[in-house]
């Protein structure tokens, strides 16, 4: 760094400009900091921490740089008798509460409570991020807290500075050292710069207060200046007026988007308030339950995040969305105009690309639950499929007190999850679905516990073997012979797995993509043949684990 980089560095009129930069609602703004860089070449520290001021000490806060708050502060405290609750008389509150009182070993670091509360965050300790749903019922990071860093979204902050009638005071201090002379520097020894306190009023409104000096030193570095820089920055809360709350101003409005809703292509927006219901109070617009169709397609965002979405039987959703849908035909995904009303607005984006002209009712399933009020089952292999996975399940649980199939860990919970029909003919998805289903239904089979079913015999004869194998040797025993037909199945599944997606594909993928009706049918309609398969044989295994036949142990089988 030549000694023209060094001033302008020591200057620290960049960190200056920084501080003094403007700021969005939506700016991510740092709240607290601790840097240290050094000592090898230059010595750097950096010091941020707000602090809540009341709206009637502003003028005191800025007649100085120092902290209003030092870091550590804002803890409660009895004093002369008083219990102060932020440990201090002037009403000043902290926004992040840095606490080494109580631990001898660490330090640790949190965003004030009433905040937190006051929006209804929610603490994803994974990622150390604080969330909320906003008024388009959207997930929004509000706050990221790193050991050294937090910085916390500026729209709420000033919306509960807004009711608090309080500012936000960002203070720092910046210090910078330089190994060269203050003669190399240019700066005169005798008498080097003290700038004094400056407060000035920026163009968003916004009050910034500091002090810049140099001063000569020598320390064990060899360092021999130092520029210091300190103050704060004052941000007001927003108008009441503005700040989104009930009773001060408006509520936000959500936004809706328009969807196709007759075979005349016209559209018309999902706000509930705008379509007609029983009461006829909108008799110009569509009713509410009204079925707006969609191409199957629009599922397959979900199926792709399984750990964020979960697809059901007549539902979609996250943690904190659910929406009801016809999801019983083979092509289509239908939903009562009414309903789409409880997606998120991206999501409505979503769901609106993949809108079509409605053919056709809802399925029979979804109308005789939803308008008869009578109980149905499905008629899709995909979902039909969990479902029996799951009695399976439970029959286990009650009969056995072990698993025929493992639970999938999580590592492989997806498998099941995105189990579906594929929405299209493309050969990747399809090699990727015949994976989770080997998967599920032949990896996932308990052979340490079925090896017990066995006499000791037959189980030295079988070591080697697959699990498929066993599982045939077992069922033979104790079930007969007709039980090996169910058994095909898994050996032809495994095949299919292997000559495909293992491997590229030959003349031996061909065979036995014929063998599962691949040529003939297109690979959507082959897997749904291959689902219909597996339930057939899930549902043969619940058969077997309730009749008893794998309770008892055969010889000396232990």
């Amino acid at each position: 760094m030549n000694l023209d980089q060094e001033r302008e560095r020591l200057s620290q009129a960049e960190t200056l400009a920084y501080l003094r930069r403007p700021l969005r609602l939506t700016d991510m703004v740092t709240v607290y900091q601790i840097e240290r860089r050094g000592p090898n070449g230059f010595y750097q520290e950096r010091y941020i921490y707000a602090a809540l001021i009341p709206a009637a000490q502003i003028e005191e806060a800025l007649s100085d740089s120092e902290w209003d708050l030092e870091v550590g502060g804002g803890m409660p405290l009895s004093g002369g008798g008083e219990y102060l609750r932020y440990g201090t008389k002037n009403g000043v509150e902290p926004l992040v509460i840095y606490n080494d009182r109580y631990h001898p070993k660490e330090a640790w670091l949190e965003i004030c409570e009433e905040f937190r509360h006051f929006h209804g965050l929610y603490h994803d300790r994974e990622t150390e991020r604080y969330l909320k749903i906003d008024e388009d019922l959207e997930e929004a990071v509000i706050a990221i807290v790193e050991p050294k860093h937090i910085r916390i979204r500026l729209k709420e902050i000033r919306q509960w500075l807004a009711l608090k009638e309080m500012y936000l005071s960002i203070q720092f201090r910046c210090l910078e050292r330089s190994e060269h002379s203050p003669e190399e520097l240019g700066l005169d020894p005798t008498g080097l710069k003290d700038g004094g306190s400056t407060w000035d009023t920026l163009p968003s409104g916004d009050l910034i207060c500091w002090l810049h000096n140099y001063s000569n030193i020598r320390d064990m570095w060899n360092y021999q200046v130092d520029s210091y820089l300190a103050g704060k920055r004052l941000i007001e809360p927003l108008p009441k007026s503005e700040s989104g709350y009930f009773g001060f101003s408006p509520p936000p409005k959500r936004r809706y988007v328009e969807f196709i809703f007759n075979v005349h292509g016209d559209e018309y927006t999902c706000d509930p308030d705008k379509l007609d219901d029983l009461s006829g109070g909108n008799p110009d617009a569509p009713f509410y339950l009204t079925p707006i169709h969609f191409s199957k397609q629009v599922l397959d965002l979900y199926y792709h995040e399984p750990n964020k979405y979960t697809v059901k039987d007549s539902s979609v959703g996250t943690s904190w969305w659910s929406m009801k849908i016809d999801n019983h035909a083979r092509d289509k995904v239908c939903v009562m105009f009414r309903d789409l009303c409880y997606l998120p607005y991206t999501e409505q984006l979503h769901w609106r690309v993949h809108n079509i002209l409605p053919e056709g009712g809802v399925s029979e399933p979804f109308f005789r639950r939803n308008v008869q009020g009578e109980w149905a089952s499905s008629d899709q292999p995909d979902l039909l499929f969990k479902q029996h996975y799951e009695l399976l399940q439970g029959a286990c649980d009650e009969c056995l007190g072990w698993q025929l199939l493992k639970p999938l860990g999580p590592g492989d919970e997806y498998r099941l999850k995105r189990m579906r029909v594929p929405s299209t003919d493309e050969q990747c998805l399809f090699d990727d679905l015949v994976g989770d289903l080997q998967t599920v239904l032949i990896e996932s089979l308990d052979v340490k516990s079925l090896k017990k079913l066995l006499p000791s015999a037959s189980r030295a004869q079988l070591k080697s073997s697959g699990s498929i194998a066993l599982l045939k040797e077992i069922l033979s025993s104790r079930v007969g012979k007709a039980s090996n037909l169910s058994v095909v199945f898994l050996g032809k599944l495994q095949q299919l797995r292997s000559k495909g997606s293992s491997h590229r594909k030959g003349t031996d993928y061909q065979k036995i993509a014929s063998h599962f009706g691949v040529d003939s049918q297109g690979r959507k309609e082959a897997f749904a043949g291959i689902l219909w398969q597996a339930i057939a044989f899930i549902e043969f295994l619940t058969e077997v684990v309730r009749s008893g036949k794998l309770n008892d142990k055969n010889g000396d089988g232990s």
